[in-house]
């Protein structure tokens, strides 16, 4: 058994919009406003926030993350999709294949997606040299360990490789509260065989 560590990167609620949205919620020509990088290269938190409308329920300042996307996605976590009363499927970001849609609020501006509603699959952002120098492949599938006072076992981790990512392992808010984690936090990832 191999192991490495690395740190952890909690993702709260938020979305990712394509460039006809954007101009929908916040008007033709708009640009999304810079808050703040993130821990994936060239990926940043923006000013900009929405309100969600499920059938059950609403949550309000939602974080836009930039840049635009082909196809705009919501990430929750669970918890988030019992509120908001959609059953969101388990996904990699970008898989929105048969998701469940949902409106976008910005002010008196609201559209409806028609699918691209996901809770987040864990996963291991990795470059091509980290996947090399720890045996991985794009869309592995590893666990990873937690020590602590919650400490176990994630299962069905999947693993991301691609030359401009960072190393970096993803949850939300749900997982790390469940696990006690928080951002930065190291963990143990374990390769079999």
């Amino acid at each position: 058994m191999r192991t490495f560590q690395v740190s952890v990167g909690v993702s709260n609620r938020h979305l990712h919009l394509s460039e006809k949205d954007i101009a929908a919620l916040f008007g033709e020509g708009h640009g999304l406003t810079f808050k703040k990088d993130l821990s994936q290269p060239g990926q940043f938190a923006c000013e900009e926030t929405v309100t969600l409308i499920g059938p059950k329920g609403e949550l309000a300042g939602v974080r836009v993350l930039g840049p635009a996307r082909g196809e705009s996605q919501v990430e929750l976590s669970a918890t988030d999709a019992v509120k908001l009363g959609i059953k969101a499927p388990v996904r990699d970001s970008g898989n929105l294949e048969d998701t469940p849609a949902i409106e976008v609020v910005s002010g008196d501006r609201k559209i409806k997606l028609e699918r691209g509603v996901i809770v987040a699959m864990r996963h291991i952002h990795a470059t091509e040299e980290d996947a090399l120098r720890y045996g991985l492949k794009d869309n592995d599938l590893v666990k990873v360990r937690v020590e602590g006072p919650r400490g176990g076992e994630f299962h069905n981790v999947l693993v991301r490789v691609k030359k401009t990512y960072a190393l970096d392992f993803h949850i939300d808010t749900d997982e790390a509260n469940a696990f006690g984690l928080n951002n930065g936090d190291l963990v143990t990832v374990i390769l079999e065989g």
